[in-house]
């Protein structure tokens, strides 16, 4: 993203402006391990080290840089307390799968802090409640029923009518004994614990293939092949999709502002609504008593929506409840639902015997990462959790619970995939096209990305999306063109910004 004017902030993540950048060398001959890692995220790393610290020989490959994709844009909450997840559950998991999806989350809160603790890395760990609150009186009973079933699944919570926040709820669930940390910092320490140990991490190594077998081969776009017992795919949005999960899979972004404020107008905990399109409040750390308000919401589909305009009523909803805040930064995070709520982290398919999955967080990605390293080391290790039937992605007995959202994912999609090409174009002409602004436009028949630079050159790309070819469309304040059915964004030059896609976006001649 361009540098903005700073009414609106620096268009970059407080995560990654903070930290220094990583330079772990690409892998360009071939390798052998126990078990390959695809992905460096929270869910990759974390499963990375737990082997490692298991006794395991890993190679993590990363198609970009660690911690540095979905994680890097984070918002960091390490929570157990996720919106209105345990009354759902009870409904749908019995009282047994409340308890066991509380006790997975909660037991990853006190991972992090265990092996923050373990390593002494500072990665700005603050214990405080966490809330989901309500400003409408009409919701007050669902909260309710969501502190009692918390409660019933062994977590501290309680209902309440009194919060920090600066302005009065009507209701609100608070969680004791939860978390919030600089997930860079936190995972860059347990990178450097991979290596030490003897583990390895590979940065701009893209896996591009994979055969299950005994044992299992990755292949990679140098050429170079890893050899493995066992491979676990953490992409977030799993590259390889031998079990269709793309088809239980919602992707969604969200954008996120971040304003310092004096340390005494910290609200003191971590706060989320469904309310006024979402709402999510939490503080940072921020140096010379002040702390750095981050704020998130404005939740869309990746090809969908006006980010800009999103970016301004978040900035407006911010500063009339904290007056007098200034923005800082400003980003955005992307995180896939799962159409039955629970993550898919387990065997990647029926058939599966050595690779396994991590996917579908729900926006809870940090808690949900830690679970799938401790999940997935106890299942190639043989100490399987109690908890692991909860999260196995071969589930079968959720399939009528989870039908109204599969078919509700699947028609948005087939409208995307049907109805973006019954138009004629995103524009008539190139030379619609703003500086600064990219469109989709038919030329010579066929339809083209077209980005217009700042300096009025244009850069044209296959419209078609590499994964499954729905059409993509251009997200003006990320200068990103991203894929409406299952989220993968690409550059303006065409190359993978995050998949499913795996493949850059052909170059077009216009």
């Amino acid at each position: 993203m361009s540098q903005s004017s700073a009414a609106t902030g620096r268009d970059e993540s407080y995560w990654m402006a903070t930290t220094g950048s990583t330079s772990y060398a690409p892998l360009t001959e071939d390798a052998e391990a126990d078990v390959t890692v695809i992905g460096g995220g929270v869910a990759g790393l974390s499963c990375a080290w737990e082997l490692t610290r298991a006794g395991r020989r890993v190679v993590l490959l990363e198609a970009d840089r660690i911690a540095a994709g979905v994680t890097g844009y984070t918002t960091a909450k390490l929570s157990s307390l996720h919106t209105l997840v345990y009354e759902q559950l009870r409904r749908t998991r019995g009282a047994d799968g409340a308890r066991a999806y509380a006790r997975s989350q909660q037991g990853a809160v006190e991972r992090v802090a265990e092996i923050a603790e373990l390593l002494d890395v500072d990665c700005e760990l603050e214990r405080f409640p966490a809330y989901t609150f309500a400003r409408d009186p009409s919701g007050t009973d669902a909260l309710r029923a969501e502190a009692e079933a918390a409660g019933e699944a062994g977590l501290t919570a309680s209902f309440v009518t009194e919060t920090g926040l600066p302005f009065p709820v009507a209701g609100a669930v608070r969680v004791e004994d939860q978390a919030q940390f600089h997930p860079r910092k936190y995972l860059l320490a347990l990178a450097e614990d991979i290596r030490a140990r003897g583990g390895a991490v590979h940065e701009r190594t893209r896996a591009t293939g994979l055969s299950e077998g005994t044992p299992c081969r990755v292949e990679t776009e140098s050429g170079a092949v890893v050899t493995s017992q066992d491979v676990i795919v953490a992409t977030h949005y799993p590259v390889f999709d031998r079990a269709l999960l793309f088809t239980r899979l919602s992707p969604h972004r969200e954008l996120v502002v971040a304003a310092p404020i004096a340390a005494d107008r910290d609200p003191g905990g971590m706060y989320i609504t469904k309310e006024e399109g979402k709402r999510s409040v939490r503080t940072a750390p921020y140096g010379d008593g002040q702390r750095l308000l981050i704020v998130t919401g404005e939740t869309f589909k990746p090809g969908t929506g006006d980010a800009r305009e999103g970016f301004a009523r978040l900035t407006s909803w911010t500063r009339l409840h904290f007056p007098g805040t200034e923005v800082a930064y400003r980003w955005a995070a992307q995180d896939n639902d799962a159409t039955d709520t629970v993550p898919l982290v387990g065997h990647f398919h029926p058939g599966a015997r050595h690779t396994y999955v991590a996917t579908g967080f729900g926006g809870w990605g940090m808690s949900g990462g830690v679970m799938a390293g401790r999940l997935l080391t106890g299942l190639i290790t043989g100490n399987e959790p109690p908890w692991a039937g909860l999260y196995d992605p071969r589930r079968l007995w959720s399939a009528v619970r989870e039908a109204p959202a599969f078919l509700k994912h699947q028609a948005d999609v087939a409208q995307h995939f049907v109805g973006d090409r019954m138009r004629s174009s995103h524009a008539d002409s190139v030379a619609e096209i703003a500086p600064g602004s990219g469109a989709v436009v038919r030329v010579h028949g066929r339809r083209c990305a077209v980005y217009r630079d700042e300096a009025g050159t244009t850069h044209a790309v296959s419209a078609r999306c590499t994964h499954l070819g729905c059409l993509v469309a251009f997200n003006s304040a990320e200068r990103a063109w991203e894929c409406p059915c299952h989220g993968s964004r690409f550059a303006p030059d065409g190359s993978v910004l995050q998949g499913p896609a795996n493949t850059p976006l052909e170059a077009r001649d216009i």
